[in-house]
């Protein structure tokens, strides 16, 4: 397991809360407030996430290391939840005019070559099987919330970039997708690949796609089942910012450091974004209502492809996985 304050270069947690104005000689109303939510944040700890705040860029890094296949295991994304929840509840504990504790939450991938592979294939194929709807529902309606807190910020000044350094998958894809910017390196593959099994994503890709592009193309996506390259989706404009592989760490740093807009632009125009073309959590849960009653009518040649699926992502994590020669 990992605490935020045990990651890389991030300082301790008493030197952390100094940087950001936050001591026991800040106030007694606040601190009595404040300080149990700060260290109550710098101290949680997950053991499929490896989480920590760089003071430098001032991003909230998120990188998932799925204890299980390269997907949104269930248990993973509980633990997304309760990190999110974490950044609502330490923004709300900050009184005014306070230094923000980060600017950017950074969301990557731990495994080689593979930034998310999707839903998690074997949990679903058990409760499709068992015929337990309701199990099903609430591990969509988690991964929902997941990438909407993301889509919006957390309700805080936050910038959200994804860092693709491997290949994004249906959920995957969707995972990254609900953040403000996409960063990819040139190997990496992206698609939704559910038609092959006669389903569909349905954790925001007709939201995010439709709504950066067009309908048109959103359907053209979800219908082909086509895996596309970093280049095609940096031409179609869903990758804003495509390096070569091994440059994506400095091309967030760029992105954050060197890039003239500031923070504060950034955010208003995704805020505006936001505003004008919304995303909203009841419209992804009713997506995900039709996504769930497909699901349940899965018949067993649809099974066995997801099983075959399911079986090819694991070769390729225990691939990725393999010590190099």
């Amino acid at each position: 397991m990992n605490s935020i304050i045990e990651n890389g270069d991030a300082q301790s947690g008493e030197n952390y809360l100094a940087k950001i104005g936050v001591t026991e000689n800040s106030g007694s109303d606040f601190a009595a407030r404040a300080l149990p939510e700060q260290l109550r944040f710098l101290n949680n700890r997950y053991n499929e996430l490896d989480v920590s705040i760089d003071p430098n860029t001032q991003a909230l890094r998120c990188y998932m290391k799925p204890n299980g296949p390269p997907s949104f295991t269930p248990s993973m994304v509980r633990e997304l939840i309760v990190l999110h929840r974490s950044i609502q509840g330490l923004f709300a504990s900050l009184p005014l005019g306070a230094p923000p504790p980060f600017q950017y939450y950074v969301q990557g991938s731990r495994i080689p070559g593979i930034y998310n592979l999707g839903g998690d294939l074997a949990f679903l194929i058990d409760r499709i099987t068992s015929g337990d709807r309701e199990a099903i529902k609430r591990y969509a309606y988690d991964c929902v919330d997941a990438v909407y807190h993301i889509a919006t910020g957390f309700g805080a000044p936050v910038v959200s970039i994804g860092l693709l350094q491997g290949n994004a998958l249906g959920g995957g894809l969707e995972g990254a997708l609900c953040c403000n910017v996409l960063i990819a390196e040139r190997s990496v593959r992206m698609g939704f690949p559910e038609i092959l099994f006669n389903s569909f994503p349905g954790m925001g890709a007709y939201s995010f796609v439709s709504r950066r592009l067009d309908a048109a193309r959103a359907e053209r996506m979800i219908f082909s089942g086509k895996v596309y390259t970093a280049e095609e989706m940096y031409e179609m404009g869903l990758v804003d910012v495509l390096v070569e592989d091994g440059g994506g760490e400095a091309a967030v740093r760029d992105y954050i450091l060197n890039d003239r807009r500031s923070h504060a632009v950034r955010h208003a125009i995704f805020k505006m974004r936001q505003r004008v073309n919304p995303i909203t959590l009841s419209e992804l849960r009713d997506v995900t209502d039709m996504w769930v009653e497909t699901a349940m009518h899965l018949d067993a040649s649809d099974l066995r492809r997801m099983e075959h699926l399911q079986h090819a992502q694991i070769r390729r994590q225990a691939k990725a996985r393999a010590p190099q020669a």
